[in-house]
């Protein structure tokens, strides 16, 4: 390895490594002489898995810095909107509902509104005009709206074997990555602990100054070259399987939901996700309370198939992430990293977040080297324990009476610091200046959407200041319901914005 960096080596395809070699080329002019050189390594044998996906409205911007325009970006992945999630039957599993939006609540930074809302699990409806966009079918923005904007923050739903060719393509002719199809057999490391070079079976022996893992559960730079142990948090999250099926929609004209389903299940949940072209699905369980055969039968229910309509997979991973992400030259991103279960779909999102820091902060040379492995994993730890925290907040509160629920509601189960906040929380609920760090990825608003979706409600009798703002939180409300007016009369269907929108492009 040189001093300075100067070529940095990916490891790994998928999502991760097209995602991670874009943003790093863009950022760094790999498509000039002068520019940092950037290759990625794939192996021919990984097989993609091409189920629908969720991605978070950071997707907007990363697509801008790479360079990718909104409409290739639909007609290529078979794209949808996405503006927030739909949780069925987590609460008491009798038809209860509630939606967590993207956009936050009206009033959002100057007025908490939940102290004025007398049934709290119907805060969405009551400060946000999205959750009545969704229930509508209505797409986020209208056709005149420019790219990335409109009325309701959003983001995508997409089918991921194809997100990941296009990226390949708009990185390789546009960006200046280099491309090898080839398997990695050796990884070499420097008497320091440094990787040298990797070894591929057909191409030899490949030297890099900075390497990228992105070569999924196996961790084969982090984990096994490096010998990052990995960590589990079953004992919090405990789903470990997923069965995935693509399901055909009824005709070519159906609807397309434009948010995410998650629907409550005896022990998991089922995902539905609606692309332009079919819907990607899949039964997220506990091999712990249900084997895979129950899972697959609860699914196809749920989907109303029989089992020569559609073939299924079974995904096995484990909930967890690595000890430490950057160590000497080497930063694991995506699956190589951690993984828990595609609730929030934060795996794109924290791809997107490693691949920025990555990009804006690689060192010219060895000497600041330490300094960023250790910032980068302080964010990592504290962002994951975030994640970690918010998803467990979406089981423990249910009132269903299946061993799965039950277990979840386990004090044993449930971290200390979520422990720590709901005790905060009891009495005045999760307010903006809980989450003031620049490391949040969960506003204030995501937790109230969830939490008084689930029937969480604080005892507000001790905040006396609440009596003033009452005149003002009923001005809110009031404009909450004229915006809600004006978007449901003029917002298209979600389906017919997509359509007419790419044809434009005709």
């Amino acid at each position: 390895m040189t001093e300075s960096i100067g070529h940095v080596v990916i490891v790994g395809g998928g999502t991760a490594g097209w995602l991670s070699a874009a943003m790093i080329a863009a950022h760094h002019n790999g498509h000039r002489p002068d520019g940092l050189k950037v290759t990625l390594v794939e192996s021919s044998d990984i097989p993609t898995v091409g189920v629908g996906e969720g991605t978070w409205p950071t997707m907007k911007n990363t697509l801008q810095k790479i360079g990718i325009d909104e409409k290739t970006f639909f007609a290529s992945c078979h794209s949808t909107f996405k503006q927030g999630g739909k949780f069925i039957d987590w609460h008491t599993g009798n038809n209860d509902a509630y939606y967590h939006p993207f956009t936050v609540p009206i009033a959002y930074e100057r007025l908490d509104l939940a102290p004025y809302i007398n049934d709290l699990t119907h805060f969405a409806p009551e400060t946000n005009f999205q959750h009545h966009i969704c229930e509508a079918g209505l797409g986020p923005r209208s056709l005149t709206d420019p790219d990335f904007q409109g009325p309701c923050n959003y983001a995508y739903h997409l089918d991921a074997g194809e997100f990941a060719e296009l990226l390949k393509q708009h990185a390789t002719e546009k960006l200046g990555v280099h491309h090898l199809v080839d398997t990695v057999s050796n990884v070499s490391l420097s008497s320091d602990g440094f990787i040298d070079a990797i070894t591929l079976e057909q191409t030899g022996k490949l030297e890099g100054d900075f390497f990228v893992d992105c070569t999924g559960f196996a961790s084969r730079l982090l984990g096994q070259a490096l010998g990052v142990p990995f960590k589990p948090m079953d004992s919090i999250l405990f789903n470990d399987r997923a069965i995935a099926v693509q399901a055909p929609y009824p005709d070519e004209r159906s609807p397309i939901p434009c948010h995410t389903l998650a629907t409550a299940k005896a022990a998991g949940w089922i995902w539905d996700i609606g692309l332009t072209h079919r819907r990607g699905t899949g039964h997220v369980f506990s091999s712990d309370f249900i084997s895979e055969d129950e899972a697959e039968f609860t699914l196809r229910q749920y989907l109303d198939l029989s089992e020569s309509e559609a073939d299924s997979r079974v995904i096995k991973f484990s909930s967890g992430h690595r000890a430490c992400w950057w160590k000497k030259n080497c930063v694991a991103v995506g699956m190589s990293a951690g993984f828990v279960e595609p609730l929030e779909a934060t795996a794109i999102m924290l791809v997107e977040l490693s691949a920025r820091f990555i990009s804006e902060n690689l060192p010219a040379d060895r000497h600041t080297m330490a300094i960023m492995e250790k910032r980068f994993n302080q964010a990592m730890s504290y962002r994951w324990q975030r994640i970690i925290d918010f998803l467990k907040l979406h089981y423990m509160l249910n009132d269903r009476p299946e061993p799965y629920w039950r277990a979840h509601r386990d004090p044993a189960s449930i971290p200390e610091s979520l422990k720590e906040d709901l005790a905060v929380w009891a009495t005045r609920g999760p307010q903006t200046a809980d989450f003031d760090s620049a490391l949040e990825l969960f506003p204030a608003a995501s937790y109230q959407y969830v939490l008084y979706g689930m029937g969480f409600r604080p005892d507000f009798s001790s905040q006396a200041w609440l009596y003033d703002q009452q005149r003002l939180a009923q001005q809110v409300f009031t404009r909450n319901q004229q915006l809600t007016r004006q978007l449901l009369d003029s917002l298209p269907s979600h389906r017919d914005l997509i359509d007419r929108w790419l044809g434009q492009a005709a």
